[in-house]
């Protein structure tokens, strides 16, 4: 499984962007359709809402994927 980390500036980025930001997808678009495709969970379960809040202390999945994200120092 690889691993990534995610240190996120302010109080939240939406999972599309995160997906885009990591460079697991090319575009905030790429990452709407792969969201919606019911592929990816956070904290392990399936979430379909594009732009949902992702928060420091969460984790996303992808496939073999797994995005930890941090609050930035």
């Amino acid at each position: 499984m690889q691993q990534l980390t995610f240190n996120i500036e302010g109080e939240y980025v939406e999972l599309n962007q995160l997906l885009k930001l990591t460079g697991v997808c090319d575009s905030g678009g790429a990452g709407k359709a792969i969201v919606a495709s019911g592929d990816v969970s956070v904290d392990g379960n399936v979430e379909l809402r594009k732009t949902c809040k992702i928060r420091p202390g969460q984790i996303v999945t992808l496939g073999d994927i797994k995005i930890r994200v941090l609050a930035s120092e």
